[in-house]
């Protein structure tokens, strides 16, 4: 049953560069639809439901991004999105809205959940979102942690004691948090079976986490806390005077790491993806027998190992393997899947020329 002090906050604030000619400033990845009907920010609402409704979610974006939000989330009350005046990484944006909780609830326990993920297997989920709240209640800083499918060098690990058995329902004392490794090390991380992946899910009493940002990021702690009250009518005036001071700082490194009440929940498959780039969509869609995979019509002759989106069009492939295909009205990406993680040194590109329209 959901608990009246239970609060979520998702975080919203990205440009998801790797996503680009879908993904744009005024349309970025957590407010497209890459992974079936629904966009991967109403499907983190909806996923959350059963445990936080929507009158207690909060959402911390950015200017370009908060009214396409406000439109697609109309159940979250419109003054519960907020748009930083500038991005200042996660520690500030958290600390932020532990700040507004506080001033509205002295008992306010917080769930942090990134805006753009794929959780295929919501009801398990859940069940590991009960007892990181009841530890967080309890004044413990809980994060999740994703059984490693394969040696990625793309997350942080976090690392919990010998013997820790994935799907454990109990909160576990972390060892450490690993930064992302070189692929040995990675390799090793898998082998040992005691290294899940950082998902960047936590939860803390508000009160244990502010604590935290006073011992650790003592200049961000005593900006967020010169701001008035949310309810107070100066409050935003405030928060743009204060927030571009904070400093620029994820909660990993400013809290996380430092802090020593810190457990962990080792999940096990609940079906997560980060969407982290084409290739990671290829990967979650169904398939042709020669693994190609399209959000529109094809036709495909001795050509495998494809992801194809150009809406509205037929695309025919002939003798081609492997390749991203994304089709926009203004902008058309041809890409080798296997580099799908550099599309965002296109949109750097793109910057440097001052292609600013395609942005």
């Amino acid at each position: 049953m959901a608990k009246t002090n239970h609060y979520g906050l998702i975080l919203a604030g990205g440009r998801g560069t790797r996503f680009w000619p879908l993904s744009r400033r005024n349309r970025a990845k957590q407010v497209l639809s890459v992974v079936g009907e629904l966009t991967l920010i109403e499907a983190t609402v909806e996923r959350l439901s059963p445990l936080i409704p929507p009158e207690r979610l909060w959402v911390l974006t950015n200017s370009h991004l908060r009214a396409e939000i406000v439109r697609q989330l109309p159940q979250v009350p419109k003054e519960q999105i907020l748009a930083e005046p500038e991005q200042r990484n996660t520690a500030a944006a958290i600390g932020l809205a532990a700040h507004i909780l506080q001033s509205i609830d002295k008992n306010s326990v917080m769930g942090v959940f990134p805006s753009d993920h794929v959780i295929s297997k919501p009801r398990r989920y859940l069940q590991f979102l009960r007892p990181a709240f009841r530890a967080a209640e309890q004044g413990y800083i809980a994060v999740l942690g994703i059984a490693p499918r394969r040696p990625d060098t793309g997350y942080g690990y976090i690392e919990f004691p010998k013997g820790v058995k994935s799907g454990s329902l109990e909160p576990i004392p972390v060892v450490r948090f690993r930064e992302k490794p070189d692929l040995p090390t990675a390799k090793r991380f898998v082998k040992a079976g005691r290294f899940h992946w950082n998902a960047g899910m936590f939860f803390w009493r508000t009160d244990v986490l502010l604590a935290a940002l006073r011992s650790y990021l003592p200049k961000t702690a005593t900006l967020l806390s010169s701001l008035p009250a949310f309810a107070d009518r100066r409050f935003y005036s405030k928060l743009k005077q204060a927030f571009p001071l904070c400093e620029n700082i994820s909660i990993d490194y400013a809290v996380l790491e430092r802090a020593k009440n810190v457990v962990g929940l080792a999940c096990d498959d609940i079906g997560w993806s980060d969407v982290g780039s084409w290739d990671a969509v290829h990967e979650l869609l169904s398939r042709d027998a020669d693994g190609n995979a399209s959000r529109s019509e094809k036709l495909c002759e001795d050509s495998s190992g494809n992801y194809v989106d150009a809406r509205g069009k037929v695309v025919a492939l002939l003798g081609v393997h492997d390749l991203i295909i994304v089709d926009t009205p203004d902008a058309l990406l041809v890409a080798d899947r296997r580099r799908a993680q550099e599309v965002g040194n296109l949109v750097k590109l793109l910057e440097q020329k001052g292609r600013h329209e395609l942005l």
